[in-house]
Formats: structure tokens, C-alpha cells, sequence
């Protein structure tokens, strides 16, 4: 029996898209044009494998881009052009049964963890310059991570925690993912998120999880990319 069939959204920019696995949040990456960024996501099957490892789920490991069942076609934005994938897909607001929520979660928890695994690798380790991060060091990519991921909370209807200024960022990171988490759950559960933001237009929940997921890996891939050996 031949393989199933990976379900692939393409957002597509004028000189950038995005192909985005559908049902694995974070698997997600850019090219030119549609058909690198197809070949992009094909090559980091197996870190995106690896940053699942523990978890008990097992993404699967194509072959080749026919793998890839393009199922939705977007037009990208300047979010798209700036190196972002920022088209919610067709489905993103249907509703989670309990499984899928805890599934979608723990997926978002390893990206986390990724990154966190590449910033202790970084520690004390000279990093490539160039375009890819702009030359951005460990401690300031590590606070765009936290910044970006209370942007995120806020889209989803939620207040990030306070932050005092002395706050360890691992610490910070921490609440921030656990505050992350327990408003992904009220708002599945059909309630209110606690402290919730004043944001216009939520985001839903899928959407959410795939950008917080598709952001940790993409810095934790781009850490581990730039690490000069000694």
C-alpha cells in the first residue's frame, strides 16, 4: 500500500512562499517560488522529526515533493514577502476534540523546546554573521523569541504575564508558554482565556499554535545553523 499523502498549504507571494504541512504545526518553510519552498519543507523533514522525537507522534519522512498533496492555495502578504508565513489556512477555526488539542499542543511544547535546546547549545559559542538572522547573538534572539511569542498571545485573545525588567528570560519564557497553554485550552473549551487581550480579531487556536511553533523552530534550525565550530 503506497504511503498516504501529506497534505500541503502553499502561500504564495510575489517573490516569496511558504509550504506548510497542514496537520504538523511549525512544518512550515520558504522559497522563492512555490516549488522551493516545496523542496524547503521536504529537506527539513528530518529536523522537524527530530524536534518531535519524545513525544510519541512520528511525522513522516517523504521521499520526494510528490509526497506533498497541495490541498490549499493562498495569496501572501508583506508578511509573506518579509519572510513570515501570515495566511491563516481554510480550517483553522474548526473546533479541536480533546485529542487533537492535546496533540497540537504537545507538537507546539517540542518547538519550544527545540529552540530552548539551541539557545543552551549556543551558550558561549561564536555565531556565523550574515543575512541569514542578520547577525542577531544568542541573547537578543533569544528576546526576540519572547517578544514575538507575547505578540502571538495577545493575537490570541490573551494578556501576556508581567515581565519586570530583573525577570530571568528562561523564566519569563516559561510563564509565557504556560499562559500560552492555559489559554489555548479555555478558548477550545468554548470559555474566556484568563487576562484576556483587547485585540480586535483573535486569531484561532491553529492558527496560533502554527506560527508560535513554525517561529521557535525557525530560530532554533537558524542557531543551530550558524554555531562556528571551534
Amino acid at each position: 500500500m503506497a504511503p498516504a499523502s501529506i497534505q500541503v498549504a502553499l502561500e504564495i507571494a510575489a517573490r516569496r512562499s511558504f509550504a506548510t504541512a497542514v496537520e504538523w504545526p511549525g512544518w512550515s518553510r520558504s522559497g522563492k517560488t512555490p516549488e522551493a519552498a516545496l523542496e524547503a519543507l521536504l529537506a527539513a523533514a528530518p529536523r522537524y522529526a527530530a524536534a518531535l522525537a519524545g513525544t510519541g507522534l512520528n511525522p513522516p519522512l517523504p521521499d520526494g515533493v510528490a509526497a506533498f498533496s497541495i490541498v490549499e492555495r493562498s495569496a501572501g502578504n508583506a508578511g509573506t514577502e518579509f519572510g513570515v508565513p501570515s495566511v491563516p489556512l481554510a480550517g483553522d477555526r474548526r473546533p479541536f476534540d480533546p485529542s487533537e488539542l492535546e496533540r497540537q499542543l504537545a507538537i507546539l511544547s517540542a518547538a519550544w523546546a527545540a529552540f530552548d535546546r539551541a539557545a543552551a547549545l549556543a551558550e558561549g559559542r561564536s555565531l556565523r554573521t550574515g543575512p541569514r538572522g542578520g547577525g542577531r547573538s544568542r541573547a537578543t534572539m533569544i528576546e526576540h523569541v519572547l517578544e514575538a511569542d507575547a505578540a502571538y498571545l495577545t493575537n490570541l485573545g490573551a494578556r501576556p504575564p508581567h515581565r519586570a525588567p530583573s525577570d530571568d528570560p528562561a523564566v519569563a519564557a516559561r510563564r509565557l508558554r504556560a499562559a500560552a497553554l492555559d489559554a489555548l485550552r479555555a478558548i477550545a473549551d468554548g470559555r474566556e482565556p484568563p487576562n484576556p487581550s483587547r485585540v480586535r480579531r483573535r486569531w484561532a487556536p491553529r492558527t496560533y499554535i502554527r506560527r508560535a511553533a513554525w517561529h521557535a523552530l525557525d530560530h532554533a534550525w537558524e542557531l543551530e545553523d550558524r554555531i562556528l565550530e571551534p
